[in-house]
């Protein structure tokens, strides 16, 4: 792992020992906190790890993540090599889409984390993939590196949808290229709490990680991305709540829930950034997030041609549809402003 930001040298050639001195200009804050932001390669999590075995030491002391770190103070970081993580391929459903010797298209269903990480080291799509792999014979493809390259974006643990995974390392470069200058178009649909002011808008606000609670991302981020979403209305339950599609221009963490969120209207099943209401509508239980990625659109990296999946709505969200139809006067947008062809072939539910 480098450092690019201050002089490193590596000892023993075990770890990499940093060492730098804290500026006049630094307003005292957490040392996990101010780790964070200064090494944004780094989990929380594995600074936290660090801090509590000493690998991290404020004026060669070993101090716990709260430590208040001051204008004066040297910290050393010693970082070991990072160790190779054991994966094994666990035979898990997956609902194929299409497949063919460069990418493989997917519905995830919701309740299923993407990668493996703190709390999800097994049970992931990721352990799924590499059992299809193994099972496809195809030996290039049991590398257990090549199915963790093979995930180019990752939809939350709760949301279902389509996913397109490479298989090859120049498929995994031109995908993640196409991400990179958003030339891939994603439809989300959700079910949110209210309705918003207008039928159709578009919000900007730029998002990171939130300086008060790192666990979470808001606007309230010492160095906050650009982030854009376009949503449209089209469907009310009454004033209590409503059917929107989305189309992210950008694709940051928890980028739509937050953006609902700032227009008042929270994503139902959301309890992050909702509140008790959204995670309930009266009397109708709602699961989990409410949120759906319905269409996925991209050039596929050898043919050149566009290909366009669509998965369909789950069950869950289906049926809380009906609820919200069942217990409120619905009604369907019929101005819909600034109508797009991408549009055409997404049904509302």
């Amino acid at each position: 792992m480098s450092f690019p930001k201050t002089k490193g040298h590596v000892y023993e050639s075990q770890s990499m020992i940093t060492e730098f001195v804290i500026t006049a200009g630094e307003t005292p804050k957490r040392l996990d906190r101010f780790l964070v932001f200064r090494e944004p390669d780094m989990s929380r999590s594995a600074l936290k790890r660090l801090i509590e075995h000493g690998r991290i030491r404020v004026n060669a002391q070993v101090v716990k993540p709260s430590q208040k770190i001051q204008p004066g103070d040297h910290i050393t970081m010693d970082v070991p090599p990072a160790s190779p993580l054991v994966l094994n391929g666990e035979e898990i459903r997956l609902d194929i889409l299409d497949e063919d010797d460069v990418v493989l298209v997917l519905n995830k269903p919701a309740g299923i984390v993407v990668h493996p990480g703190s709390g999800h080291w097994s049970d992931t799509l990721v352990n799924a993939l590499l059992a299809h792999f193994q099972r496809s014979g195809r030996e290039s493809l049991s590398d257990r590196a090549r199915a963790q390259y093979g995930i180019v974006h990752r939809l939350d643990k709760e949301t279902s949808g389509v996913m397109v995974v490479a298989k090859t390392k120049p498929s995994h470069r031109a995908l993640v290229s196409q991400f990179e200058q958003h030339n891939i178009t994603r439809t989300y649909e959700a079910l949110v709490w209210g309705v918003p002011d207008k039928e159709y808008g578009v919000v900007a606000l730029a998002i990171g990680r939130d300086d008060s609670d790192l666990k979470i991302r808001s606007s309230r981020a010492t160095a906050p991305k650009e982030a854009v979403t376009e949503y449209r209305v089209t469907q009310r339950f009454g004033s209590k709540a409503s059917h929107v599609l989305l189309h992210p221009q950008t694709g940051r963490t928890h980028q739509l829930r937050i953006h609902l969120a700032s227009l008042g209207c929270p994503i139902l099943g959301d309890p992050v950034y909702g509140d008790p209401t959204a995670c309930r509508a009266d009397e109708i239980q709602i699961p989990r997030t409410m949120l759906h990625a319905r269409t996925l659109r991209f050039k596929h990296p050898t043919l050149g041609t566009v290909q366009e999946y669509a998965a369909p709505v789950p069950r869950d969200m289906q049926a809380v549809y009906r609820n919200l139809v069942d217990t409120t006067h619905a009604s369907t947008s019929v101005a819909l402003r600034d109508p797009s062809a991408r549009d055409k072939n997404v049904m509302i539910l």
